[in-house]
């Protein structure tokens, strides 16, 4: 296991994990980005699960399930192309460092896990 696929993967599940809970919390800000983009607040608790789901995956990939790790990461990626699509559908553009940020990290992820 390289430190590299560890220090991604990391960061990776302290981001999702962090959004996650900002989803389940109703924090000010994910309400305001979900009206502006359209979607709806009863959506929240399934985009929270969903994202806390992957962050856990990617932990048990670390701990040694690898497979479970390679279909987390592959899953927040899948997660994240719909998160940046929507913004894309919506014409909200001055935010899109979020949703491309969480893709990268999701991204870099799935490939060093793959390789691993």
């Amino acid at each position: 296991m390289s430190v590299l696929y560890v220090v991604v993967t990391v960061a990776t599940i302290v981001v999702t994990g962090g959004i996650a809970v900002a989803d389940f919390a109703r924090a000010k800000f994910v309400l305001a980005n979900s009206a502006e983009v359209g979607v709806p607040q009863s959506m929240l608790p399934l985009l929270g699960g969903l994202k806390a789901a992957g962050a856990v995956g990617l932990l048990l990939g670390l701990l040694g399930m690898d497979i479970l790790g390679i279909a987390a990461a592959g899953g927040l990626v899948l997660f994240f192309i719909g998160a940046v699509a929507v913004h894309v559908r919506a014409r909200v553009f001055y935010n899109m460092a979020f949703p491309g940020t969480y893709l990268a990290l999701a991204v870099a992820s799935f490939a060093l896990a793959i390789s691993q």
